[in-house]
């Protein structure tokens, strides 16, 4: 059985639809981290998940779904930038890299 450990957790709110997005940070027993990005505004019954090899954002409504996803591209973009790795990024810089890779 795997078990994650759980190093960080990252909650912002959509200002456009009022939904919840939480970021979740995991590392498994390979010290590898991952984001989780879940969107709860989902209202019209489609079940949504993308994954890539750092992050996977599931629920949401379709817009909902689209910034998270853009979101987290856009900070793993930034991350390889910096020359560094998920696994290296402090939460409150990767907090800061988050709020500003969102599309507003």
């Amino acid at each position: 059985m795997h078990q994650a450990r759980f190093s960080g957790c990252l909650s912002l709110i959509n200002p456009w639809t009022d939904a919840r997005v939480t970021f979740v940070s995991k590392r498994n027993s390979n010290n590898k981290a991952a984001l989780l990005g879940i969107g709860l505004d989902n209202k019209d019954g489609h079940k949504r998940i993308t994954t890539a090899e750092q992050f996977a954002v599931v629920g949401g409504s379709a817009e909902t779904h689209e910034r998270m996803t853009e979101t987290l591209i856009k900070t793993f973009e930034v991350i390889k930038q910096s020359g560094t790795a998920l696994e290296e990024t402090h939460p409150a810089k990767l907090a800061e890299i988050i709020q500003k890779s969102t599309p507003h």
